[in-house]
């Protein structure tokens, strides 16, 4: 048979819900506290209670000193009787020695039941608020306890309580006793008398899990709940996406025959949900978030200050059912979308257009195009004012005519933003981009200004001199900034020096004309020459003219480079370029070609002005020497080519010059 101990051990973890080990070392204090209640024991004393969990049997151990003469058993122990616990024992040291009272165990449940009970109630709220903080926003079910004006309390597992305050209840919804109410987890806080459970029905989140509960498509994620907008008790629209292709979110929420989501309506004290499919155009989005009202137009304004806005159009039947009750409707939708929605009839929308067009001057750009058709719009008008029925066709005239107000308008506002981030970045560009990397402590502002400037958002000096830039008159309303302040900071920005990296200019290449081999000397097309030039980049590119038509020649490669203004210098081989007579060789004539995008400065300067160094030489050999073995060369000459477009007679002159006599004179060809 089981020890009386051991029963009531095992009915406090039952009844408590707590862990053994818990338990045990409340117990384990509880004894301690009880054995310095009865000797009086000092609390520097070390001092340890051991429980046997089969018998109830309760051992206290206690520190005390060896000395050979005991005056104190609380404190002390004689040697002898040391030894016999720790062998090593000596005088002066410390030894835990069993100092377990007589009739201790009615003593300890006497001393220690308020301990125990302390003990455990404490381990018991540690233990919930541990089970529940890691339960925030999920649903859990409660049996109803007590119904108060202000707050209904929920019984909740492991003997926790919960409160459902009257903020945070569904309009309408009544609760008795006994009754059991699935809600949302919405916080759990640490208090002094355990953890306080806050719960919810009204939240939004609740909606969303009870969909995870009854919609296994959300539960496993095939369909995405990507916005919910919810007044408790009334109306609700929830926003899904499909994550694959071939699953419908509308279907999959709403089930067969509307089984899913009767269920949830149900749960909610019938309160209408519109489910609908998420659509990245905003336009569409909108207009199905609206429904069930049939939208005509919905024409966005995403350049607005503060909230984006979005002008819907609607027929006049459908006025009153996209606006809903109260404005329900438009008030769900906008919190769904996240857009700010003016919803007007057509009738209205047109009226507002005409009389725009009529007196505002933002709309003048659009007054002449729709010259014709305001008569027509304006007739139209008088008739639905009169009372006059209006026909389909007119309705149409209406509705078009709104969309190219207001899609007209739509394309400016995105022009002038255009233009504005244009302007911008141009001012931008206009400040040193060391200015950025520089605090507003290195203005040297004071405390008062620089604190100013802090918390409006300018962190650095750039962004202080881009709004300058931009609007002075921004940073000069600010509160606490006058003239004088203003002046300070303009003067100190403009005594500010910038060290700005220095930019490394990559030289351009010498360009070096060599004489050309032996094989080049032969007659070869023009094209070949290209493309043989093009692949040795670098190297500027060599055009070789054929003797045999040389204006013609020359004109096709300027034909394809541009044709020149002016003339330009361009160097050639000697060897090449002319015969032994001075005349050009019937070989070819090598000329250096540039790049168009180089060519057209090239025949902007003068002819004269460019000059590339001469490296052609004309080296002949001479006969060989019979008695030393070497050869003779002649004298080098240096030759210049000019190449002269004359756009009067369309032809293309090659001017050479040599040097005769001392003097420079022209030859042409």
């Amino acid at each position: 048979m089981k020890n009386e101990f051991v029963l009531a051990f095992n009915e406090v973890l039952e009844d408590k819900g707590l862990p053994r080990e818990v338990v045990l070392e409340a117990l384990e204090t509880a004894m301690i506290s009880a054995y310095r209640k009865a000797v009086n024991a000092s609390t520097a004393q070390q001092v340890e209670a051991k429980i046997d969990s089969e018998t109830g049997q309760v051992t206290i151990y206690a520190e005390k000193e060896v000395v050979d003469v005991v005056q104190d058993e609380r404190t002390e122990v004689a040697l002898d009787d040391a030894r016999k616990i720790d062998p090593a024992s000596e005088l002066g040291g410390m030894v835990l020695v069993e100092s377990t009272p007589k009739d201790f165990g009615r003593v300890a449940a006497q001393t220690a039941r308020q301990v125990i009970q302390q003990r455990i109630r404490e381990a018991e709220r540690d233990s919930q608020m541990r089970h529940y903080a890691k339960q925030v926003g999920d649903i859990v079910s409660g049996v109803v306890q007590a119904v108060a004006p202000q707050q209904v309390t929920l019984g909740l597992d492991m003997k926790a309580e919960g409160i459902l305050p009257y903020t945070q209840q569904i309009k309408g919804e009544r609760f008795h006793v006994h009754d059991r109410v699935q809600t949302l987890l919405l916080e759990v806080k640490q208090t002094p008398r355990g953890p306080q459970i806050i719960l919810s029905r009204s939240h939004r989140n609740f909606l969303r899990r009870l969909l995870e509960n009854e919609v296994p498509e959300i539960y496993h994620g095939l369909v995405e709940i990507r916005s919910i907008a919810r007044e408790p008790g009334q109306r609700s629209k929830v926003a899904v996406a499909a994550m694959q292709p071939a699953v419908d979110p509308v279907g999959a929420c709403v089930g067969i025959r509307g089984v899913r989501i009767q269920a949830i309506v149900r749960e909610l004290h019938d309160e209408k949900i519109d489910v609908i499919e998420f659509d990245p155009d905003p336009a569409s989005y909108i207009a199905k978030a609206l429904s069930p009202a049939r939208v005509t137009g919905v024409y966005l304004n995403e350049h607005a200050k503060g909230t984006k806005t979005a002008t819907v159009v609607v027929m006049e039947d459908q006025l009153s059912l996209a606006i809903g009750r109260d404005g329900q409707n438009a008030r769900l939708a906008a919190k769904l979308t996240g857009w700010r929605i003016d919803i007007k009839s057509l009738v209205e929308a047109a009226g507002d257009a005409l009389h725009r067009l009529q007196s505002d001057p933002d709309y003048k750009f659009l007054a002449a195009s729709e010259a014709e058709n305001l008569p027509r719009v304006d007739a139209v008008l008088a008739k639905k004012s009169e009372g006059r029925p209006i026909t389909p066709e007119e309705y149409t005239v209406l509705s078009q005519f709104v969309d190219r107000i207001e899609r007209g308008l739509i394309y400016r506002r995105t022009a002038e933003k255009r233009q504005e981030e244009e302007r911008r970045k141009a001012a931008r560009a206009r400040i040193p981009a060391a200015a950025f990397s520089m605090t507003l402590e290195d203005l040297g502002l004071t405390d008062r200004v620089f604190d100013l400037l802090s918390t409006t958002g300018y962190q650095t000096v750039g962004d202080l001199m881009l709004q300058i830039e931009l609007d002075s008159d921004a940073v000069l309303g600010l509160s606490g900034i006058g003239p004088k302040a203003m002046e300070d900071i303009q003067t100190r920005l403009a005594n500010l020096t910038f060290q700005e990296e220095p930019v490394s200019v990559p030289e351009e290449p010498a360009v070096v004309v060599e004489e050309p081999a032996e094989a080049l000397k032969e007659l070869t097309p023009v094209e070949e020459i290209v493309q043989a030039a093009e692949a040795e980049a670098p190297v500027p590119d060599i055009v070789q003219l054929p003797s045999a038509e040389p204006e013609k020649a020359e004109s096709a490669v300027l034909a394809d480079l541009g044709t020149p203004t002016e003339p330009a210098i361009v160097e050639a081989p000697a060897s090449v370029a002319e015969g032994e007579d001075g005349a050009l060789s019937p070989a070819a004539e090598e000329v250096t070609q540039t790049k168009s995008s180089d060519f057209d400065d090239l025949f902007a300067l003068k002819p004269g002005a460019i000059e590339y160094a001469a490296t052609s030489e004309d080296e002949e050999e001479g006969d060989d020497d019979q008695k030393t073995g070497t050869k003779k060369s002649k004298k080098k000459k240096k030759r210049f080519v000019e190449v002269v477009y004359d756009p009067d007679r369309d032809v293309t002159l090659v001017k050479r010059k040599r040097k005769r006599d001392g003097a420079w004179g022209d030859d042409w060809e």
